[in-house]
């Protein structure tokens, strides 16, 4: 079956490529990114030097996935958002020298299943963001975010629950919650939630 790349994509050929996966104009996959099966990378979109992404995942337009950012099945990555790679970033070293690949220490995101993250979002490496969690629009991650955590503001923080279906959650007789879309329980224990 292979998967689709647009004419003006820039497809590394030592990336790994699933089928079914499209890779639309201007976009950009570098060698030793894997990417699954089913995927979608939108226009403009950038997958860094052995990213991986699973399967059913989608990277919308001008989104910029550093390496080594690892991204779970299903993982929705929103227009303009950006993973970054570089906790401590400069251009050059202290000596005035320009920096190469070997003068800092990569870092990474790594986002679990089903998760998603809201357009012009920022992901401020190394974090992880938790299975199913939102990260709001325009929000800047700055440490780990649980499992269907609602996280939005600059530093981002959560302000609630959202279920598998992406709807926050409405609180039900405590700890448990209650997805409104789909009817689906879940209960709180501590700062997590779990299925119920």
């Amino acid at each position: 079956m292979g998967f689709f790349a647009a004419p003006s994509a820039d497809v590394d050929s030592r990336a790994s490529i699933g089928d079914g996966t499209k890779i639309w104009h201007l976009a950009q996959v570098r060698e030793e990114a894997q990417l699954g099966t089913d995927c979608v990378v939108g226009r403009g979109a950038y997958i860094g030097t052995g990213v991986s992404l699973g399967n059913n995942c989608k990277v919308q337009n001008y989104a910029l996935v550093y390496e080594p950012a690892n991204l779970a099945d299903g993982v929705f990555i929103g227009p303009a958002v950006v993973l970054t790679n570089d906790t401590y970033p400069r251009a050059i070293n202290p000596d005035g020298s320009l920096k190469s690949g070997e003068d800092w220490d990569l870092v990474g995101v790594d986002i679990g299943r089903g998760a998603a993250i809201g357009a012009r979002a920022v992901c401020v490496a190394p974090v992880t963001i938790g299975e199913w969690a939102t990260v709001a629009a325009g929000a800047v991650v700055v440490k780990d975010v649980p499992a269907y955590a609602l996280m939005v503001g600059v530093p981002a923080r959560r302000v609630g629950w959202v279920g598998k279906a992406g709807h926050p959650l409405k609180p039900d007789t405590a700890p448990f919650w209650v997805c409104p879309a789909t009817g689906a329980r879940y209960k709180q224990v501590g700062e997590t939630l779990e299925e119920a």
